[in-house]
């Protein structure tokens, strides 16, 4: 019997046992997922056509014994907010959000109060009286309202117990503990009305006191039969806490002074193979996992997965081992909850929530949406490829739109979807009306998917678990109405997706399957991949969520972490129990959100080791390439060439050469693709648009004076019109942004700033004599390079941003937002011009003299730099500096050297051989 599963074993006796009366027989089991591995069990034992029996979850027999109806925690804390408001005064009472902050801990306390029989006034007096005996030493003179507040609210302990039970027990509705206490009230009615029923109980472990004293009720009466799967390793160790509560049973109940205790089995000393494996992070748990079973498919293509599990330690492992499993698994099974908080289509609803809240929130002003909330619920994997919005996407960030008005979004997308719609209707006609509009969203969403992959199919699960959270929020708020408006509607809606799961229930008998640790119980497995194997995650941190402290726990029976401890224990040992092979997966990181050391019960696997495991450990580390990154490499292909041709009668331009220098890589992206950056909305002005301004505001400033000498009352009149043009300036280059808020005004100022500077520095060398006549503003300029070395001749195109004739001198000026310091145009040798990026500037400027060389006459010509975060230096000129002579006009010489460095440059881009290698930083 040895491999014998333990529901295989209750099959054998059912058939054996109770065949003769099997419709008057009831078999209760821990879960209601065991149900269909039983019955499958059943069908195989025997081999003519018999009537099932009844068979059913602990829970659900309980509340048979007890005739009440369970209601879910989102019902009860409604329940309990209503009990609460009528039995407290009118200024005393909270919010609903205020309320469940606490509620939902004291529902747990008053829960294990009445599964575990107790006196609910002794226990909660007790904890007033704690309080009391804490807040001994204060004065009455110093205790504040906050104090009093606080010591009243555990003076109010019982009457909200008593209140909450009693209006439960009038609707005949109860939480799980309420449900427990009424059935062992009941407990002599029910077995007065079963007298010819019989009722097995098999596969248990920890029996809180309502459960026991039911269970030992119906043996006493003979009505009954229990079935434990009890592994003589852990029952016959007095200190192995896979065994403490079956020891605990074994050595109290009446039952076992005169009966046999059934079934004592030793199957977990075993032959076993024993995998412990360390990988880093969640990640690497999941892919781990998925290679475990695709290692399990390798070896034998034909083998069923029905008896593999992966047992996922933390629920958050879910869909990193989804994506990580092998395509060849086929058929799946998941059977665990989820939490609501992790749930896309959570994630969906909470953004809609914040871009509703936020919209409503902006008192004096009409619905005004901000565009990151608009963009986040656009974007958004749900919508994105069904709300046919792109259009309206791109317009937003083409535009810059900062703050949208709600008439001004739905102008923009002149043709929209019925999901588009659902998403922006405004939120202005009260709660129920908002749960209605996001219900309705949520059916439009699942109507997206199809059954056809087992990725949709859980989208679905994501999607159907919310909307149940809507529906039922619907349903409360027309019944209790006290949400008042929508920050309070979603205040609530927060406190419940906490504690709404997303239930995954499949196929269970067909397939790999995933589960969490609960889920696993009465269930054995050839093989086992467990995940998590970490301290406070498997077992689970001693954190307790409870107003009754452990000292408190301990005196009255309740369970502390140390009952926590052994269930989680007996599980873990369970699993490993009848399992020929065994994966144990732990994060070896130890800090980090998901880190933590490793499990001690691998550590006591390793101490109690067992003669016929064979335990080995691992630290399984991915495979890294030898380098991290490759620098990519493009051959130039006759396409590329045509385009280089193109480009070069077309014109290259300055940056142009010096995006070239920055990484070739770029240039191929920029230049021969000609592929843009994606536009984006900038919230914050950036550095070139604020480069931009600037640039366009001077030009717009001068324009009138081109082909003109400056005065200083020309100078004095671009004071006065600095500001409105600025602003002109900055409406055109940021068009829908906002300007005048934040630190765009910082920046507008600076704009302003920056050139009311340049304006007073022109003004004090015009003062000085200075004979300054404008040639050209933000021209462009073209010359054709032609050299024997190159293939074909070149254009060299720019835009310079201002020509001066500057006292018989003419001056090339490029304007830098951005500091620039004197040396950073100063050269001391050709060689290598081109090499190096911090030539750049260089490059630029007296590429400008190439170009305009032919215009300036017998003038001779300066080209330099304005940098306006540096504008006490003056104009920077280009200089070449030879044996410590600085010459700073751009003589032939200079510009023969010159072209010379560009010739290779050039030469370099046109040559075919040569590919454009990316410069890795």
């Amino acid at each position: 019997m040895i491999n014998t599963s333990f529901l295989e074993k209750i099959a054998s006796v059912i058939i054996q046992d109770y065949s003769a009366d099997l419709v008057n027989t009831t078999i209760i089991l821990p879960n209601k997922r065991a149900k269909v591995f039983l019955i499958e069990a059943l069908k195989r034992e025997t081999k003519q056509t018999i009537l099932s029996p009844d068979i059913i979850s602990i829970e659900d027999f309980v509340q048979n014994v007890a005739s009440i109806r369970s209601v879910d925690s989102i019902e009860l804390l409604f329940e309990f907010y209503e009990v609460y408001l009528s039995v407290t005064d009118k200024q005393h009472q909270q919010s609903f959000e205020l309320f469940a902050n606490w509620a939902k801990t004291l529902l747990q306390d008053f829960n294990e109060i009445d599964r575990y029989l107790l006196d609910p006034n002794h226990v909660l007096s007790y904890l007033n009286d704690i309080e009391d005996i804490k807040k001994w030493g204060i004065e009455v003179e110093n205790k504040t309202k906050l104090l009093e507040n606080y010591i009243d609210f555990w003076k109010l302990l019982p009457l909200y117990y008593t209140s909450l039970y009693e209006h439960l027990l009038n609707k005949s509705i109860g939480y799980q503990g309420l449900i427990y206490r009424e059935a062992v009230n009941n407990l002599n009615h029910f077995s007065n009305t079963i007298s010819n029923r019989t009722y097995v109980f098999a596969g248990f472990n920890a029996l809180n006191a309502a459960e026991e004293k039911i269970v030992q009720h119906l043996l006493a009466l003979e009505q009954g039969k229990i079935y434990w799967d009890a592994d003589q390793t852990f029952l016959n160790d007095p200190y192995h806490d896979a065994g403490l509560f079956i020891r605990r049973f074994k050595e109290s109940w009446k039952h076992y002074k005169l009966h046999p205790f059934e079934w004592i089995v030793d199957d977990f000393t075993q032959s076993k193979n024993i995998q412990v494996i360390g990988t880093p992070k969640t990640i690497g748990q999941a892919k781990l996992a998925g290679s475990i079973i695709e290692q399990l498919i390798n070896e034998n293509p034909n083998t069923s997965l029905d008896k593999v599990a992966i047992v996922l330690g933390e629920e958050n492992l879910l869909l990193p081992v989804l994506y990580a499993l092998p395509s060849s698994v086929g058929a799946l099974n998941i059977t665990m909850g989820y939490s609501g908080k992790n749930n896309p289509s959570q994630i969906l609803i909470a953004k809609l929530f914040k871009m509703h809240t936020n919209a409503l929130s902006r008192k004096g002003e009409s619905y005004v949406l901000y565009y990151k909330d608009v963009l986040d619920i656009l974007t958004h994997p749900l919508v994105e490829p069904y709300a046919k919005a792109g259009n309206l996407v791109k317009i937003i960030k083409e535009n810059n739109y900062t703050f949208i008005t709600h008439n001004r979004l739905i102008e923009l997308n002149s043709n929209p979807s019925r999901l588009f719609n659902l998403l922006f209707q405004k939120w202005e006609k009260g709660a129920i009306d908002v749960l209605e509009t996001i219900s309705e969203l949520l059916i439009l969403i699942k109507e997206n998917f199809s059954n056809d992959n087992e990725e949709e199919k859980i989208a679905k699960a994501f999607v159907f678990a919310i909307f149940k959270v809507i529906n039922k929020l619907i349903n409360y708020y027309s019944k209790h109405k006290h949400i008042d408006n929508i920050n309070t509607l979603y205040a609530i809606y927060k406190q419940i997706v906490d504690v709404a799961e997303v239930s995954f229930e499949g196929e269970p008998l067909r397939g790999l399957q995933i589960m969490g640790v609960l889920e696993s119980r009465v269930l054995d497995f050839d093989t086992v991949i467990v995940t998590s194997m970490n301290e406070g995650k498997f077992p689970a941190g001693k954190s307790q969520n409870s107003f009754i402290p452990y000292d408190v726990k301990k005196e009255l029976g309740l369970p502390t972490f140390k009952e926590k401890d052994a269930i989680y224990t007996y599980h873990f040992y369970h699993l490993l129990q009848r399992a020929k092979n065994v994966y144990l997966i732990y994060n070896t990181e130890n800090d980090g959100l998901d880190a933590g050391e490793r499990s001690r019960f691998i550590t006591q696997l390793e101490v109690e080791k067992k003669p016929k495991h064979n335990l080995t450990f691992d630290i399984y580390n991915p495979v890294l390439p030898t380098t991290a990154y490759k620098a990519t490499v493009i051959p130039k292909s006759d396409a590329v060439m045509e385009r280089l041709k193109e480009i070069a009668s077309a014109g290259f331009s300055p940056s142009a050469l010096t995006s070239y220098i920055r990484n070739p890589i770029d240039f191929y992206f920029q230049k021969i693709l000609r592929i843009r950056e994606v536009e984006e909305v900038e919230e914050n002005i950036a550095l070139n648009t604020l480069g931009t301004i600037i640039h366009e505001t001077l030009k717009a400033l001068y324009d009138p004076f081109v082909g003109k000498f400056i005065s200083e009352t020309d100078i004095t009149n671009c004071f006065k019109l600095l500001d409105d043009e600025v602003l002109k300036q900055f409406k055109l280059v940021y068009k829908e942004g906002e300007i005048k808020k934040g630190r765009n005004l910082l920046a507008f100022e600076v704009a302003k700033r920056n050139i009311s500077n340049f304006l007073r520095m022109e003004l004090e060398t015009i003062k000085n004599g200075d004979a300054i006549q404008i040639l050209a503003l933000e021209k462009t300029f073209e010359r054709t390079l032609e050299h024997p070395a190159l293939p074909f001749p070149v254009l060299i195109k720019g835009n310079v941003d201002r020509i001066e004739l500057r006292n018989g001198k003419v001056r090339i000026i490029d304007y830098k937002t951005g500091k620039v310091e004197k040396a950073n145009v100063i050269l001391k040798s050709w060689n290598g011009l081109t090499q190096e990026l911090k030539n750049d500037k260089i490059i630029q400027v007296l590429a400008y003299a190439f170009m305009y060389e032919e215009h300036a006459r017998e003038f001779p010509i300066e080209v330099g730099i304005i940098s306006f975060k540096n504008l006490k230096s003056g104009f920077l000129p280009f200089g070449f500096k030879e044996d410590k002579e600085l010459n700073i006009t751009v003589t032939k010489e200079i510009l023969k050297n010159y072209l010379e460095e560009i010739v290779i440059l050039l030469k370099e881009i046109f040559d075919k051989d040569f590919p454009f290698e990316e410069k890795l930083q």
